[in-house]
């Protein structure tokens, strides 16, 4: 074990890791949320189509996809504080594009600055591992948890903020729904601000400093089959992936079908609204719970917990037909079972490869999370239009029971780092 100065001490460094990761979280949240609420909104007024409407949510989430390998490289070479930063900053310029976008009613422009804008979602995703490098034993999923809550701060504040920032933007001469994304930009900015100026000393750096790694080890180059084949060695950390990547594709295939499938029942935009806002607080509110009870209880019984939990919500949507209240409950219970897999799973993950392999592997789920979800929003598509909500529902609960039996049968192998 390295000896460090006082100030540098793990305990006291990890007290101010959280306090910046919440503060940076909460605002970067802001950005997302803002764009996420109206994108589809913009692109529908400036193309005139409802189809490609849609590619305004899929341009986000591709965009954290493709931003995931670049943010776990610069976190590999340097630190999380570059990645974050590579992160924030991206999205910061993809919301500047949006503007111009809206600007110059453009809505290919539009579109390719939502693509950069995702990577506000990558940052904030990546932001709960750097929550992670210096916990303590047996306190690792609480500390992510805790990251992973404060995005509930700004995802409901966000969608508040537009009206007034639209309003404003329009007083300072921008075109019309473009003073909402002005505002994201800015979050960017002040979480990238914030971000450069406190996250220091890096945690990541520090933590690998006291494992002993040598100085060059944290400039290694990323390398995405290497990060497979550290996947492939711990039983514990593919466990992990794929409850990741499961917990991602139910929740998000569900999701995304839901307005869809009350507006066609009739439903009014303020009961769609609501029910997306408890599904939002089902992911979130719950956080910081399922984190002590990861570090207490164990990380797999808490990932097959989630699995039931994600049963019990297909179950309910598959058989809720237009009922309100039973698909409200059903987003809920999706949206906690959503979080014991991020949670426990991202918990695990870490834990189970070694501290100078995290990153890369970090990046390579995040990818494959993302991709997932893109994924699963598509096919959902397919399956609601040519079937029905209810066969979508029944889909993902055997997908859910599927993993939650392999996860029972396979919890006894695990190669902890």
């Amino acid at each position: 074990m390295t000896t460090l100065p006082d100030k540098l001490h793990p305990q006291r460094v990890q007290r101010r890791t959280l306090a910046v990761l919440s503060l940076a979280q909460i605002i970067g949240g802001v950005g997302v949320a803002v764009g996420v609420a109206f994108s589809a909104l913009v692109v529908a007024e400036l193309s005139g189509s409802a189809v490609i409407s849609g590619y305004a949510g899929t341009s986000m989430v591709l965009g954290a996809a493709l931003m995931a390998l670049p943010i776990a490289r610069a976190a590999d070479r340097w630190g999380r504080r570059a990645a974050l930063s590579l992160a924030y900053a991206g999205a910061a310029v993809g919301a500047v594009i949006s503007v111009l976008g809206i600007t110059i009613a453009n809505w290919p422009v539009l579109l390719f600055g939502f693509l950069l804008l995702g990577g506000g979602s990558a940052g904030n995703l990546a932001a709960r591992y750097s929550a992670t490098d210096l916990s303590p034993p047996g306190h690792t999923a609480r500390h992510l948890s805790l990251v992973v809550w404060m995005t509930t701060i700004g995802s409901v504040t966000g969608p508040n903020l537009a009206g007034p920032a639209d309003r404003l933007g329009q007083d300072l001469g921008l075109a019309e729904t473009a003073g909402p994304f002005a505002l994201s930009a800015l979050a960017f900015v002040l979480a990238l601000v914030i971000i450069q100026a406190a996250l220091r000393p890096d945690p990541l750096l520090l933590a690998r400093r006291l494992d002993g790694a040598a100085p060059g080890a944290s400039a290694r180059r990323f390398n995405l089959r290497e990060s497979w084949q550290v996947l492939r060695s711990s039983p514990a950390a593919m466990r992990a992936l794929v409850a990741i990547a499961v917990s991602q594709t139910a929740m998000v295939s569900i999701m995304s079908m839901t307005p869809v499938h009350l507006n066609h029942g009739g439903a009014s935009l303020e009961i769609i609204g609501l029910t997306l806002s408890l599904h939002i607080a089902g992911m979130y509110v719950l956080s910081p719970v399922v984190g002590k009870l990861a570090d207490k209880a164990g990380t797999v019984p808490v990932l097959v917990l989630g699995m039931v939990i994600l049963l019990a919500a297909a179950v309910l949507a598959a058989t809720a037909g237009h009922g309100t209240v039973q698909i409200a409950v059903a987003l809920v219970l999706l949206g906690l079972g959503w979080s014991c897999g991020l949670v426990a799973g991202s918990a695990l993950l870490t834990e189970s490869v070694p501290v100078e392999r995290r990153p890369s592997v970090q990046g390579f789920s995040d990818l494959l999370m993302n991709v997932c979800g893109a994924g699963g929003t598509v096919l959902a598509g397919f399956i609601v239009g040519w079937l029905s909500y209810g066969v979508l529902g029944a889909a993902v609960g055997v997908l859910v029971t599927l993993t939650g039996l392999w996860l029972l049968t396979t919890r006894h192998r695990t190669t902890p780092a």
